[in-house]
């Protein structure tokens, strides 16, 4: 009896306009079950087939010169050719298509083909790893059939899902179940780090990218992962938010080639019950500002450390990855409606959304040959250099940007802050090409790694 209320309503919401339910009047409306969600959502569903090729691992003896010309006469290392097998979604009728980052972002070859047999060519036109998010571009597609963008913000839990894909190859398949958790983040396996919608329709090994669609056909999230011991579906997957493929479809149709965030500048942590009574707040909700860049626009807004940040645009906020997805779907160049926390009382303050500041200069260098390690690659720890390497919103001095050869075999890392070397203090990029330069018989080098103090000593 419970199964049949079930699809009548469904029945009912993806046959009427409005959002009202009713009954089915006959058992032929009965057995009709999904095929109405089906037959509007699955041509806009596509099998996506692309090739990757890998360059073999070479010996780390390749890169020295010393030990090249031992090598001579050998083969270098062959590259590989992968296939991977993903599902995507056709967004417009002029063929973009939106998949997962780790389905088509490396690859160098991508086909997609329709349900109703036909192939593109297809290009990533905009695609970012930590969102594992990718726009491709069909060559030559008119008329296409799209899915509707349904506002994410709007799902709720126990609402009817359809995820349709292309599990393990098999050809495009429809599972249903319901949406079983929001706001999910930092759970999901693979390359997304961010906030998820989750479902318990089963999701497999080639329903990445596919769409997760409501009882009225529209598009409410993309298929990314599931949360799995054995590597089959538990009823735990997760999908990417509608709401944020929308700002990446946007942002691709304006022709950018790089997904523009905007940045925060800023440090936190999700509240606790112990932080939520010290503060006198009478549940722990919130993300508390632990630290803020100078240049941060929450800064210039008037936030301090130890404010509150309880909702962003009407929408609560509980995490960092929270609050970088709205951040994200805020969009660059408007502003967001911040609701803070401070002194026992609420206000709410309009915060600019625009990306991190190129400033100061990052006088980014690259060593010569004419230095003890060429290809080294430094540049001043300015917001964009924080972001670009993944750094504390407050490191200062000279960061690594690339060791070069011969600097990752003496234990440089990407991302070190080069305190001294032989001595000197490091305070700009030229620094380290003059220090570099003509240091003598030994180096010596103190760095700052991920807060850690780094000593190196070696010879010449």
């Amino acid at each position: 009896m419970f199964r049949g209320t079930l699809i009548a309503l469904s029945l009912a919401a993806a046959s009427m306009a409005s959002a009202e339910t009713a009954v089915p009047k006959s058992q032929a409306e009965i057995s009709l079950g999904f095929a109405p969600v089906v037959k509007q959502a699955a041509p806009a569903v596509v099998n996506i087939y692309a090739k990757i090729i890998r360059q073999g691992r070479a010996s780390p003896l390749f890169s020295d010169p010393f030990f090249r010309d031992f090598f001579q006469g050998r083969a270098a290392p062959r590259k590989r050719v992968e296939n991977s097998l993903g599902s995507g979604v056709i967004l417009t009728e002029d063929g973009y298509v939106v998949s997962n980052y780790h389905v088509v972002g490396m690859a160098t070859e991508i086909r997609v083909v329709t349900t109703d047999r036909r192939e593109f060519e297809a290009e990533v036109v905009l695609g970012d790893r930590e969102n594992d998010i990718a726009i491709l571009k069909l060559f030559g597609a008119q008329g296409l059939p799209s899915l509707d963008l349904r506002d994410s913000d709007q799902v709720e839990v126990g609402e009817l899902a359809l995820a349709i894909g292309n599990p393990f190859g098999v050809g495009q398949t429809v599972s249903s179940g319901i949406v079983s958790g929001l706001a999910r983040s930092g759970t999901a396996t693979g390359n997304a780090r961010g906030y998820f919608l989750q479902t318990d329709a089963p999701i497999n090994p080639g329903n990445s990218g596919g769409a997760l669609v409501d009882v009225n056909g529209d598009l409410i999230g993309i298929n990314t992962s599931i949360l799995t011991r054995s590597g089959g579906s538990n009823g735990i997957g997760f999908a990417i938010p509608a709401k944020l493929v929308a700002e990446f479809l946007r942002q691709a149709q304006d022709g950018s080639i790089a997904f523009q965030q905007p940045w925060a500048g800023m440090s936190g942590q999700q509240m606790t019950v112990d932080i939520a009574e010290s503060l006198g707040l009478h549940l722990p909700t919130g993300f508390v500002l632990s630290d803020l860049h100078p240049l941060s626009p929450f800064a210039k807004a008037g936030f301090r450390a130890g404010d509150v940040i309880t909702h962003m645009d009407g929408q609560e906020v509980n995490s960092p990855p929270e609050m970088k997805f709205r951040m994200a779907v805020a969009g660059i160049g408007g502003t967001a409606l911040v609701t803070r926390y401070r002194g026992g009382a609420s206000d709410q303050v309009d915060v600019a959304m625009h990306p991190a500041p190129d400033e100061p200069s990052a006088q980014e260098t690259t060593l010569d040959d004419y230095t003890v390690l060429p290809g080294l690659t430094v540049a001043r720890a300015n917001p964009a250099v924080i972001v670009r390497l993944a750094l504390s919103v407050s490191t200062e001095g000279v960061a690594v940007v690339d060791p070069g050869p011969l600097g990752n075999r003496a234990g440089i890392r990407r991302g070190d802050i080069v305190v001294s070397i032989n001595g000197h203090e490091i305070d700009a990029p030229p620094d380290v090409q003059r220090t570099l330069t003509d240091p003598g018989r030994w180096v010596r080098m103190v760095l700052n790694r991920r807060g850690q103090s780094v000593s190196l000593r070696f010879r010449l």
